[in-house]
């Protein structure tokens, strides 16, 4: 295991380079300037800001600068909030993201999970269609335009939640359930084809001559194994529930991390936007490497490395 988990350490260090140095690039290959606005600045002022960012060095030199500056954790000012630096940024809104998310995966897996077992259990009869269909509107609808659903027949024609904003656990429900719903339907159909396979194993079915009953037979047994597939998409699922709450977090006008990636891009932001790439980039890598160490403990019988014969 330790071996195991210093090597991935080590592709980790790898990728976060490849990331950094790409993400650099492609802002070096941006059209425009932070500076640019619908007022054009003097130029002796855009000089001015240029050599206080370190935007007038050769290429060569903003790279070194940035990559000391990222090893060390220090993003750098932010050009647009005057006295405000990345870190301070992503420290105030990430935990907003990052609750939004947490709250969102839950929701995804106890949903999906719950639909997947009763497609399987109801297999070819109604809870199994209804069921799929659920898992099939999930996938295909976008969460941006549910969300829009959402707010206007939820929010704003029933009056039952408020429309946006950030204020109590309220205002949570509604950009959680629209981010969740889509990853429910993937993990909907991943736990029933799992659990199809698992009730026609010799185990379940030894369960059933002992006289346990259904439901009895999926906690205690065959949910344990149907499960894999769906720790297997914690991954993605992670990564899906944070960098998706990008729209979402416009639309509902939540102040979090999403909510500045987006603008920072519209204000050609420089800091911010490397920042917020490669502070994601680190948390979801890790959030991999979490995942991988969870299937093994899930089921001992997979192993971490190849296994000796």
């Amino acid at each position: 295991m330790l071996k195991f988990i210093i090597k991935r350490l080590l592709y980790i260090v790898l990728a976060m380079y490849l990331i950094i140095t790409a993400t650099f690039f492609l802002m070096q290959l941006a059209p425009g300037s932070p500076f640019t606005s619908e007022r054009e600045l003097p130029p002796a002022i855009e000089e001015q800001l240029n050599a206080k960012y370190g935007l007038d060095n050769p290429w060569y030199i903003q790279y070194k600068d940035y990559l000391v500056d990222t090893m060390t954790f220090d993003f750098g000012e932010s050009m647009k909030y005057k006295g405000r630096s990345t870190n301070d940024i992503i420290a105030e809104s990430f935990p907003v993201s990052l609750a939004l998310g947490l709250q969102a995966m839950v929701l995804a897996i106890g949903l999906g999970v719950l639909l997947g077992v009763i497609s399987a259990l109801y297999h070819n009869r109604f809870g199994d269609y209804a069921a799929t269909i659920f898992a099939i509107l999930g996938i295909s609808v976008p969460s941006f335009i549910l969300a829009g659903l959402l707010q206007y027949y939820l929010a704003f024609e029933a009056g039952w939640f408020p429309v946006s904003g950030w204020k109590g656990f309220a205002y949570t429900i509604l950009p959680s359930l629209a981010i969740a719903v889509t990853h429910a339907g993937f993990i909907a159909k991943l736990t029933r084809s799992s659990m199809l396979e698992q009730n026609n194993s010799e185990y379940v079915k030894l369960a059933r001559a002992k006289g346990l009953g259904k439901w009895t037979i999926v906690f205690k047994h065959s949910l344990r194994n149907a499960l894999l597939p769906v720790v297997t998409y914690l991954g993605p699922l992670f990564a899906g529930v944070i960098t998706g709450s990008f729209v979402i977090e416009q639309i509902f006008a939540v102040p979090g991390l999403g909510r500045h990636f987006v603008t920072s891009i519209t204000n050609r932001d420089y800091t911010v936007i490397m920042g917020t790439t490669v502070f994601y980039s680190l948390i979801l890598l890790l959030a991999v490497l979490i995942v991988d160490i969870l299937y093994s403990v899930i089921d001992p019988r997979i192993k971490l490395k190849g296994a000796k014969k």
